[in-house]
């Protein structure tokens, strides 16, 4: 039976072969000396003797035996040859008794290439064994930039942790993501039981995802997609699933899988472009849409305390106002974290919602984990740099009113410095930031605007702001509806009297009503493109989703030159982020006359020239507001490349 063996192993290994030399790759196994010249290796650690995963022994140390093996380790020589012989041999072994002896491997960039022992590991993997006891010597690469060489260094600290090798990711800061998913502090070292209970785990959750791949999910490691289950599944309530169970789950979240191994997911709606339903649309639209839709807001604060939820608030009502009995709507409460928001969303699902906004990006997770389980209802965040299909994310341009409010503060301000209050480093937030200092700079070329952060740790804003003698100040603090003595826009305080300039000013019941009516049009659908990626509006002056007011404090003149601008901006004719732009490290980001793409400003973590400060880190914020800005803050875009961050 063993040389029959061969002879399907042979045809497997041709099949490799030809398959490889049709797509121009090459043909035999990869060879670890031509991968790796020595002068990359920074060091040799003696790993001892392991079960290693076969999956991950990829290739040979040196050239000589490559050529015998296709580039799937099956054997490529005639069923006549000597080597086909010990092959055979090698395979009665497995049949009768298994093979013991320790093969020996290099391990580099966490995977493996043979020293010692090619057609033990070719056997091996014919029977479809999932690992091989092998002797592992690592090879540790230079430190680099190279996004592979910075995931490999954070898997070789999860594995001082873990002694698990079995876990791939794509991007990184996913290793460190995995170990708070799994409860674990980020220095803590697991237990033999640990390790063993997550292997079962991780058993079961690699079948089911085999399973869910077959079925054209997009390619992204096992562990990728194990992160984004963990993030709507709890470890300790999923960790003794079975793998039917997990399928039926991860069936669910196919298409939010497929997002999360893709660079460029994100689709920014940057104006409400009306399009046509198509014929079966509209039929459908005409059956389903009979009945009023039901849409409801979720809230995180009471609305008397909250300026933020009392400007959604009006907009739920303007689309009462507007739309009449075409639609219901309800107000929902929640603590915008945890099982709460899930379970409050779910009761909104369950009587019979067609539509939930849901106005704290701190919602996401909930969002998601609901969407994925009530696809028929249509979710919404309020958030930026969203990358799930699931939920549609929604914001403003804001950026575009403090581009105008600047211009006001470089005309008004006295002594060529403006301060700048903002409140989160989230996303968006630099943009802003930036373009009022490109607004002001616009009007006065000499202006430096003073940025400071209302949530640093143990910063007195009033006492910077005397100190530097800066008197015209713009602030991002969105106050409490009746909040009389809190500050919000341009305002500039003149011999102790505090004068409003300009207020940037957001219009969510013109949003709301443009995306409402889409739904009941039937239009919703439309605005997916072919690809299927996660939308995110990102709507501003052009269709009045913002707005900037101006005071009778400021000049006529200033005035008219703003709204002259306003209406530029809206008409598509002016583009504040057009090049040069230069960083406060001199460094030029965008030369003369290139205009900055949607995506970039958005997940903008840069400071332009004329800005004195610097964006915060985590530690130095608040202890109250570091979760929401490591959810959708900036931070996000610095742990994965291009901001795809996981929630």
């Amino acid at each position: 039976m063993a040389f029959e063996d061969y002879v399907k192993a042979q045809k497997l290994g041709l099949k490799a072969h030809r398959m490889a030399v049709s797509e121009g790759k090459w043909p035999y196994l990869p060879v670890l000396d031509e991968i790796a010249a020595q002068s990359q290796i920074d060091y040799e650690l003696n790993l001892g003797v392991s079960e290693i995963p076969l999956a991950q022994v990829v290739g040979t140390d040196t050239a000589g035996r490559t050529q015998a093996f296709g580039p799937n380790f099956m054997p490529l020589l005639d069923p006549d040859s000597e080597f086909a012989s010990k092959w055979v041999s090698l395979c009665d072994s497995q049949m009768e008794e298994g093979i013991r002896e320790a093969v020996k491997v290099y391990e580099y960039m966490n995977q493996y290439y043979v020293r010692e022992g090619n057609k033990r590991v070719s056997v091996l993997k014919y029977v479809n064994n999932p690992t091989i006891l092998a002797e592992v010597i690592r090879k540790v690469p230079k430190r680099s930039d190279e996004p592979a060489n910075r995931i490999y260094y954070e898997y070789m600290d999860f594995y001082r942790l873990t002694h698990i090798d079995y876990v791939l990711f794509s991007k990184t800061g996913r290793y460190a993501r995995l170990v708070e998913a799994v409860g674990k502090e980020k220095d803590e070292i697991w237990s033999e039981e640990e390790r063993k209970k997550f292997a079962a785990f991780y058993h079961q959750f690699e079948m089911a995802f085999e399973a869910v791949r077959r079925n054209r999910v997009a390619h992204v490691t096992c562990g990728d997609a194990l992160l984004l289950y963990l993030s709507l599944y709890p470890y300790e309530q999923c960790a003794g699933d079975i793998d039917t169970e997990i399928k039926e789950k991860l069936m669910r979240m196919k298409t939010e899988i497929e997002l999360f191994g893709e660079e460029d997911s994100v689709e920014v709606s940057m104006d409400p472009v009306e399009k046509k339903a198509s014929v079966t649309e509209t039929v459908i639209n005409k059956i389903i849409h009979q009945r009023k839709k039901k849409i409801a807001f979720l809230y995180s604060d009471e609305l008397e305390k909250s300026r933020w939820m009392y400007d959604h608030e009006q907009g739920r009502l303007h689309l009462e106002e507007v739309f009449g009995d075409s639609v219901e709507t309800g107000r929902y409460m929640t603590d915008a974290d945890g099982v709460d928001t899930e379970r409050v969303l779910g009761e909104i699902c369950r009587q019979g919602y067609d539509v939930i906004f849901t106005v704290n990006p701190r919602m996401m997770k909930a969002c998601l984990k609901t969407a994925v389980e009530y696809p028929d209802t249509i979710i919404l965040n309020c958030a930026l740099n969203s990358p799930h299909s699931s939920v549609r994310a929604y914001y403003a341009r804001m950026y575009e009113a403090q581009f105008l409010a600047g211009m006001a503060a470089g005309a008004m301000c006295t002594n060529d410095k403006v301060g700048f209050v903002a409140e989160y480093p989230m996303f968006g937030v630099a943009a802003g930031i930036n373009a009022f200092a490109l607004g002001a700079r616009m009007v006065n070329p000499y202006v430096k605007v003073h940025l400071v952060w209302s949530t640093e740790k143990g910063f007195d804003m009033e006492r910077y702001f005397w100190e530097q003698q800066i008197s015209c100040i713009f602030e991002q603090n969105v106050v409490a509806p009746r909040d009389e003595i809190g500050h919000f826009g341009l305002y500039q305080y003149m011999d102790s009297t505090k004068r409003e300039l300009a207020i940037p000013v957001y219009r969510w019941g013109t949003f709301y009503e443009k995306i409402v009516s889409r739904i009941l049009k039937g239009t919703w659908k439309a605005d997916e493109s072919g690809e299927k990626k996660a939308i995110n509006y990102w709507w501003g002056l052009s269709s009045g989703v913002v707005d900037v007011v101006c005071s009778d404090a400021l000049p006529a003149g200033t005035v008219r030159l703003i709204e002259l601008m306003k209406k530029n901006i809206a008409a598509g004719e002016f583009y504040p982020f057009t090049g040069p732009l230069i960083r406060q490290d001199g460094t030029m980001q965008y030369e003369a006359g290139k205009t900055m793409k949607p995506e970039d400003m958005m997940r903008m973590d840069w400071l332009i020239d004329n800005v004195e400060g610097k964006i915060p880190t985590v530690d130095e914020l608040r202890d109250e507001v570091k979760p929401v800005v490591m959810l959708k803050g900036l931070y996000a875009a610095t742990v994965e490349k291009g901001g795809n961050a996981l929630l």
